[in-house]
């Protein structure tokens, strides 16, 4: 049995869950998050825990098994506490900064590059060179933090760019210059 799939997941104090067949409905302090997963898989709400089960031992239902049951605890976590992405930008000249939900970045092009962020997205710049991301939707927030970092992502010669805090740019050395 899958490891992963087997683990009951814990419904906190203030959060409720409806499970309507194969459709589960989260609604919590961060808001409120709908999935529809795959409908061999089992999903039950017992005396505060969700369990999912699957029919049987095939590989395409040990494999939804695991994943059904993630995705069902990132919307449990995420309407309780929420997900948050925060990058830092590196350079000189090299800003952000936020109107409304729409984020303006200077980051060495001859022009700013403006994105708006999806409805249930919070965007935060507590300076120039930090922007922190965050929402109920694991998903919707990570592919938001990946689309500013793709606007520049860090090169490895001198970390000019946007990065993730906790990633690591593999530094590379320069030219070596002329021969002896």
């Amino acid at each position: 049995m899958s490891r992963i799939g087997r683990k009951p997941i814990a419904v906190p104090a203030g959060v409720e869950v409806s499970i309507d067949g194969s459709t589960v409905t989260a609604k919590g302090p961060q808001g409120t998050l709908t999935g529809t997963f795959n409908s061999k898989m089992n999903i039950a709400l017992d005396a505060g825990h969700i369990t999912v089960t699957r029919p049987d031992d095939t590989s395409a239902n040990k494999a939804l098994h695991g994943l059904t049951r993630t995705l069902v605890s990132n919307m449990v976590e995420g309407v309780a506490h929420g997900f948050k992405k925060e990058l830092e930008i590196n350079g000189i000249g090299y800003r952000a900064e936020l109107k409304g939900s729409e984020l303006i970045l200077t980051v060495g092009y001859s022009h700013k590059v403006n994105l708006v962020a999806p409805d249930d997205i919070k965007l935060e710049v507590p300076s120039p060179n930090k922007i922190i991301v965050s929402g109920p939707d694991k998903q919707k927030v990570g592919q938001f933090a990946a689309e500013i970092r793709g606007v520049r992502p860090p090169e490895p010669y001198k970390g000019k760019g946007i990065k993730y805090v906790d990633e690591h740019i593999r530094r590379k050395e320069g030219k070596a210059g002329k021969g002896k």
